[in-house]
């Protein structure tokens, strides 16, 4: 039997390159997916294959599945991991920009799963894995829009693993915790740039400069962590629905959970 093959989304860096690297470790034939190829040549040193894909381009996320069915046939494992996080206040973000992170963070998600179901389908086995985040059980000030975007990719897998589920096909959402990544720093001058003046001004200063702390800090985990999370999720026979796994994505839905919502919310303002 052909070595099963994997579709990571957002390999150029970060979760999705650790994961392609752990899903190559461990025999998979591994297409590892972003907008440039160029960031991903030190994994086509390891055997991994580099493939051009914009999900917020139909039409590259067609042309880069047909490409591998074409030379493999099949698609065993997809790993969404593409995403970001737009912050700012709700009022400050323009709706370009809230579109665009529902793009990326859901609508991308949601056509790739729609471009390989059929194979899956079809060889009556798959699993795909969304990476959402503790973001998709818990919220922080200012992250609307991406919160939503989570909360969303949590509804919607629940949603496709009971319609997938009797065809062979697991679906698992996995949600990091605060992972050592670029993506905090990121989101933190996202903040700046839309609400760092304005009537949102002190808070969102105070938001941001606590993310770049924490992002730049040593308490975070390392996204290797995730890619392993998500290792043994595709590899054993029965996955768990979710993996809550990182730097105080435990905590913080149990505090969430516990304390409830007026409480969680005292505690993000005081600390976020």
């Amino acid at each position: 039997m052909s070595q099963k093959v994997a579709l990571i989304t957002g390999a150029s860096s970060g979760i999705g390159k650790e994961a392609a690297i752990e899903l190559k470790n461990k025999d998979f034939t591994v297409y590892a997916a972003a907008r440039r190829i160029d960031k991903m040549q030190d994994l086509a040193t390891k055997g991994i294959r580099p493939i051009s894909l914009d999900v917020t381009n139909d039409e590259s996320m067609i042309q880069a599945v047909n490409e591998i069915l074409k030379k493999e046939g099949r698609i065993d494992i997809l790993v969404n991991n593409a995403g970001y996080g737009s912050y700012g206040a709700v009022e400050d973000i323009p709706m370009e920009e809230a579109r665009r992170q529902m793009e990326v963070n859901v609508f991308g998600l949601a056509r790739m799963i729609q471009l390989v179901t059929p194979i899956m389908r079809k060889n009556k086995f798959g699993k795909i894995v969304n990476v959402s985040s503790m973001g998709g059980k818990i919220w922080t000030n200012f992250g609307g829009w991406y919160h939503a975007t989570k909360f969303a990719v949590e509804g919607l897998s629940d949603c496709l693993r009971l319609e997938l589920e009797p065809f062979g096909i697991d679906v698992i959402v996995v949600e990091p915790g605060g992972i050592k990544t670029d993506w905090g720093i990121i989101a933190a001058e996202s903040l700046k740039k839309v609400s760092a003046k304005g009537a949102y001004a002190q808070a969102a200063n105070k938001a941001a400069e606590g993310m770049i702390k924490n992002y730049t800090g040593n308490q975070l985990s390392k996204p290797e962590l995730i890619a392993r999370t998500i290792g043994k999720a595709v590899t054993v026979k029965r996955p768990k629905t979710r993996y809550l796994v990182g730097f105080m994505a435990k905590p913080m839905v149990f505090m969430k959970t516990v304390f409830g919502d007026r409480a969680y919310d005292r505690i993000i303002k005081r600390f976020g």
